[in-house]
């Protein structure tokens, strides 16, 4: 018996539709970072465009397409999680034949061993990401991005302070920075966490002892910044760092500070090009 394919079917509303596909797929991927092989616990999220003329998508085709890279990436690890995330997005364009383009994202927790400011060894968690698009002419665009957690001390209300009392203490937040850059090959994950954390008024760490954690406070104070300073001086070192990169390079970065006196947030982004940070 010959089941009836609905999915190619022509819908009522005949209306083009950019992205359809599941969300929140959770699989282990293995990546090779710093020469080693490494198991993400990665969600992916995956989809293609939809022409007017077809009323669905083939979703148990995304499905499949997850269970092959996985199994890919077991036998021969991916380069990064953004590859991954291009070979997935290749295979939805051929098993997708309508499609003319394909999305793929996908997002992990990462850890790497840090030193605190006294020297202790402490092992940091991270959030990565990866994202492709691929279109049906062949073209391609791979962004790599990070998600790093440190914390900000507010210049406004030290200099304030400054001037009012002749005392030099503020107020604290803790900063989520995310940078995200358009991959040629060259961008690795590790240096835009570093490009992060450094571009904060101080890393955070797991463990503190009370040397530590002294430490850390007196860094962040003598290093005072709004979440504008965090994104500017991100892009600073993005040019500093990946200055070779094309003028069409792609470069989004965010800072969101979690006020302590304040019951909001404070937030800043720029997404950019190379070329215009350039100009």
């Amino acid at each position: 018996m010959v089941l009836p394919d609905v999915q190619s079917w022509r819908p009522n509303a005949t209306f083009k539709l950019t992205r359809v596909g599941i969300k929140g797929i959770k699989k282990p991927v293995m990546v090779r970072r710093n020469g080693k092989d490494v198991t993400l616990l990665t969600t992916i999220n995956l989809y293609v465009d939809l022409p007017a003329s077809r009323k669905g998508s083939d979703l148990s085709r995304n499905a499949e397409v997850i269970e092959e890279i996985v199994d890919e990436s077991i036998r021969e690890p991916s380069r990064g999680i953004e590859y991954l995330c291009e070979r997935v997005a290749e295979k939805l364009l051929e098993r997708h034949e309508y499609a003319s383009c394909a999305e793929v994202s996908a997002s992990s927790d990462y850890f790497l061993e840090k030193m605190t400011p006294k020297g202790k060894k402490t092992l940091e968690p991270y959030r990565i990401m990866g994202r492709a698009i691929a279109e049906r002419d062949g073209s391609k665009k791979v962004f790599i991005g990070v998600e790093v957690v440190g914390m900000t001390a507010c210049p406004c209300a030290m200099e304030n302070i400054k001037k009012a009392y002749g005392e030099r203490y503020t107020h604290n937040q803790r900063n989520v920075a995310t940078l995200i850059l358009q991959n040629d090959g060259s961008v690795d994950a590790d240096d835009l966490i570093f490009i992060a954390e450094n571009a904060m008024s101080s890393p955070t760490f797991e463990i503190l002892k009370r040397n530590d954690e002294m430490e850390v406070v007196r860094r962040a104070h003598e290093n005072p910044k709004f979440v504008e300073d965090v994104v500017r001086d991100m892009l600073k070192q993005i040019m500093e760092k990946y200055g070779h990169l094309d003028d069409d390079t792609m470069v989004i970065a965010k800072s969101e500070s979690f006020e302590s006196i304040h019951k909001h947030n404070a937030y800043a982004e720029r997404t950019t090009t190379m070329g215009e940070l350039r100009k």
